[in-house]
């Protein structure tokens, strides 16, 4: 049976998503045209009106405005996790195919783009870079690298805390961060960025996931996803044979719902590889744990390019 034991960045193609019925009645006719050539480079681009309101928020920031100006408190979990922060941020994002999945393998974009609907920024620099059209398209590993980015800030935010402080990192330990978040080297996941910079731990015991931990997985035939994780699915024996999820997904129209099924749970033996799922937790603040740089893989698969294309104007009415 063929697998991929290892995906680098999202250069791998995640398997189709099983689309809820509120995401498949959506015609593709809404979805706005946006410019495909894949040989387009920053050099030649000729940017578009990113569209935003009076106030320069996107459909996004429109949606959480409240939760950031602490008007619409999310309550904390038990534990103090990130977790109702993710599930919180996820409301935010239109299901109505206005945010596309896009990743380009001919050429490589990274230096233009990281995955990420609009570009994320960190200590004063964007450590993620949007597409330089204001399509607001993302690909999944950078997707929910975006929402952990949110969602930090949030509940640093409602906790009355520096914003951009995630557990002392620099904007350089955020960046490394993103590029193991993206698999660009060997052992690489989300939950290896969490636990090496102290945010949380690496889940193993599949009964302990909650919704709003961050998944990436493996399947065959040869592929891979970074997804939020929404809930197990089970079959009549109560026993674990899928997962439920929130992501950029390839198949569909972009940001939303799917899930997927585990290849030893499937009548042709196509699906999720069992043994290759890696789940992140990030724990309460108190929870942090101090991090040793000289301990963490340093990547370099591309450059923290800070971004000069975006016109910001307000969206036609």
């Amino acid at each position: 049976m063929a697998a991929v034991l290892l995906i680098t960045g999202c250069a791998h193609a995640p398997m189709a998503a099983t689309k809820s019925a509120a995401v498949a009645s959506i015609p593709t006719s809404s979805i706005p045209p946006r410019e495909k050539d894949p040989g387009l480079r920053k050099s030649t681009y000729i940017p578009r009106v990113y569209p935003v309101d009076e106030r320069g928020f996107s459909p996004v920031d429109k949606a959480l405005a409240k939760a950031y100006a602490r008007e619409d408190l999310v309550a904390n979990d038990a534990e103090g996790s990130l977790n109702p922060f993710v599930l919180k941020v996820i409301t935010g994002y239109p299901l109505d195919g206005s945010y596309q999945y896009h990743c380009s393998w001919k050429p490589w974009e990274y230096d233009i783009y990281n995955g990420v609907t609009q570009d994320q920024w960190y200590r004063g620099m964007v450590v993620a870079k949007a597409y330089p059209d204001g399509s607001r398209c993302s690909y999944c590993c950078g997707f929910t690298f975006e929402v952990f980015i949110r969602a930090m800030k949030l509940r640093n935010i409602q906790s009355g805390l520096e914003p951009d402080d995630f557990n002392g990192m620099t904007f350089n330990d955020l960046f490394n961060a993103l590029q193991l978040w993206y698999i660009e080297g060997k052992g690489d996941s989300e939950a290896r960025a969490i636990t090496c910079y102290g945010l949380g731990t690496m889940i193993t015991n599949f009964e302990d996931a909650r919704p709003g931990d961050f998944v990436s997985y493996s399947s065959t035939p040869a592929g891979g996803h970074s997804v939020i994780f929404l809930g197990w699915l089970r079959d009549e024996t109560n026993k674990i044979v899928g997962l439920k999820y929130f992501s950029s997904n390839l198949s569909g129209n972009g940001v939303g719902f799917g899930q997927a099924h585990f290849s030893d749970s499937t009548k042709n033996g196509h699906g999720v590889l069992r043994n290759y799922v890696h789940i992140g937790h990030v724990g309460a603040i108190k929870n942090y744990r101090p991090f040793n740089r000289a301990e963490i893989p340093a990547r370099n698969a591309y450059a923290a390019t800070q971004p000069t294309h975006v016109i910001y104007l307000p969206a036609s009415k």
